[in-house]
């Protein structure tokens, strides 16, 4: 171990060239001269090539940024589809998903076509909505007002509201769902009204009426369909308020009716085609009187 640390000691000052001449005499006597004087021999005619580090660093930089520059160009493509393909497919999520929704405003009426082909009328100031990609799976209208159903034939139909649920297969029957007032009228085939907890079968001819919370009996009817589809609204014992609001849909005018007593019970009827016709067939009944100011009625006794 002595040998091989002296050796190596020798070789260390050789290539420093810091040996003396004694120490020169034991490094020419290694048995590895001739290997050791050749390799340096080797290595002074070995000359590295000149080295700008400066310009290397540039064309290194100049290279990753292409590099990053090509994968950007690369990348920029799938993010656009990828962005198109996202919007296309939240919106085919939201329109699929969404209900279709008919409205009619005062003074107006609409007719509406459903996915089976049964038809809806739409009374003034009423709402209607239903889902179309469901349809097939799912009869379910939701109605806020009134309609009058003409339903074709197949599973099982359902109308919704605020106050009860009418469920029928294929017939024709008259919804109105308004404040406080509930009314159910079948006019072909049989119509099942859910109310509260209780379930009411209807046939042809008969009514179910829900006033104020209390339910009316003795609602036969007589008419084919209801008369406000010829633009006539018609009230058997009904208070005077639901007569004077039902009024103010159908001519989209305001009445002032503070100086009477609007429970009063009516019965009777009046045109949508006519105003001033209208409020006589209303007033003279219950004796009242009346005046036009603008888009307002004031009532007042006799």
């Amino acid at each position: 171990m002595k040998i091989v640390m002296e050796k190596e000691e020798l070789i260390k000052k050789w290539l420093d060239k810091d040996l003396n001449p004694q120490e020169l005499k034991a490094f020419e006597a290694l048995e590895d001269y001739q290997s050791l004087i050749k390799l340096s021999t080797y290595t002074e005619e070995y000359k590295a090539p000149s080295f700008n580090t400066d310009k290397s660093f540039d064309i290194l930089s100049e290279k990753i940024e292409n590099k990053k520059q090509a994968n950007k160009n690369w990348f920029k493509p799938v993010l656009k589809v990828a962005a198109v393909l996202a919007i296309c497919l939240g919106s085919y999520y939201y329109t699929t998903t969404l209900d279709t929704k008919f409205s009619s405003d005062f003074a107006q009426k609409a007719n509406i076509e459903l996915p089976d082909l049964s038809l809806v009328n739409l009374n003034a100031s009423s709402k209607i909505s239903f889902n179309k990609k469901d349809w097939d799976k799912k009869r379910e209208v939701t109605l806020d007002g009134e309609a009058f159903f003409k339903v074709k034939k197949g599973s099982t139909f359902n109308v919704i509201t605020n106050t009860g649920k009418v469920t029928v297969l294929g017939t024709q029957f008259n919804v109105k769902q308004r404040s406080n007032y509930f009314e159910v009228t079948c006019y072909e085939g049989l119509v099942e009204v859910t109310y509260k907890a209780t379930k009411i079968k209807l046939n042809r001819g008969e009514s179910f009426l829900s006033l104020n919370g209390k339910i009316k009996n003795d609602n036969t009817i007589s008419n084919v369909k209801p008369d406000w589809l010829n633009s006539m609204s018609t009230f058997k014992s009904i208070p005077l308020s639901n007569v004077l609001n039902e009024f103010e849909r159908q001519y989209d005018i305001t009445i002032d009716a503070s100086q009477i007593d609007t429970s009063q019970i009516y019965t009777g009827k009046f045109t949508h085609t006519d105003i001033e016709i209208a409020i006589k067939s209303i007033t003279e009944p219950v004796h009242l009187n009346y005046i036009i100011k603008n888009k307002t009625i004031i009532l007042t006794l006799e």
